[in-house]
């Protein structure tokens, strides 16, 4: 049932995006093939590895309340409702990977930097799954690699 809500939540964001004419959008979709869709995918594991190697910045696209109670602290916060105010904030050199616990809205958000012209990714296995992996002995690495110590 989640995966049916998710499909016709993304569909119908499409859809409106599509009945704007914009045109970044419409060659995306006429363009898009198995390659666009592993592109367009980050899971935790590649996002870390694109992280420690200075490639790529997480947004964080929860609404500002779900972003203060947790989250990841390396990553902008940039909830969806603000993000088409707050482009100028993304970096022109990095790799976007858009997050949220799950995908639902990370995928949106993809979607509409990619509607801008922006090469973005969503976090496959969200901020969970993130989460997940970066438990234990993998955080202290990892907060090591960011922090350069």
């Amino acid at each position: 049932m989640k995966r049916i809500t998710l499909t016709v939540t993304v569909l119908l964001f499409l859809s409106s995006l599509a009945l704007a004419s914009d045109k970044m959008l419409e060659s995306y979709v006429a363009n898009f093939d198995y390659a666009s869709r592993l592109e367009m995918k980050a899971s935790s594991k590649k996002l870390i590895d694109l992280l420690e190697d200075g490639k790529a910045v997480l947004v964080d696209i929860r609404f500002k309340e779900e972003q203060q109670v947790w989250g990841p602290s390396f990553a902008l916060n940039i909830p969806l409702n603000e993000l088409p105010d707050r482009l100028n904030e993304l970096p022109k050199d990095k790799i976007i990977v858009t997050a949220c616990p799950h995908k639902d809205r990370a995928i949106i958000a993809m979607t509409y930097l990619r509607s801008k012209g922006i090469p973005a990714r969503y976090l496959t296995d969200g901020l969970i799954g993130l989460a997940e992996n970066l438990r234990g002995d993998k955080a202290l690495y990892f907060m090591k690699i960011l922090t350069k110590e």
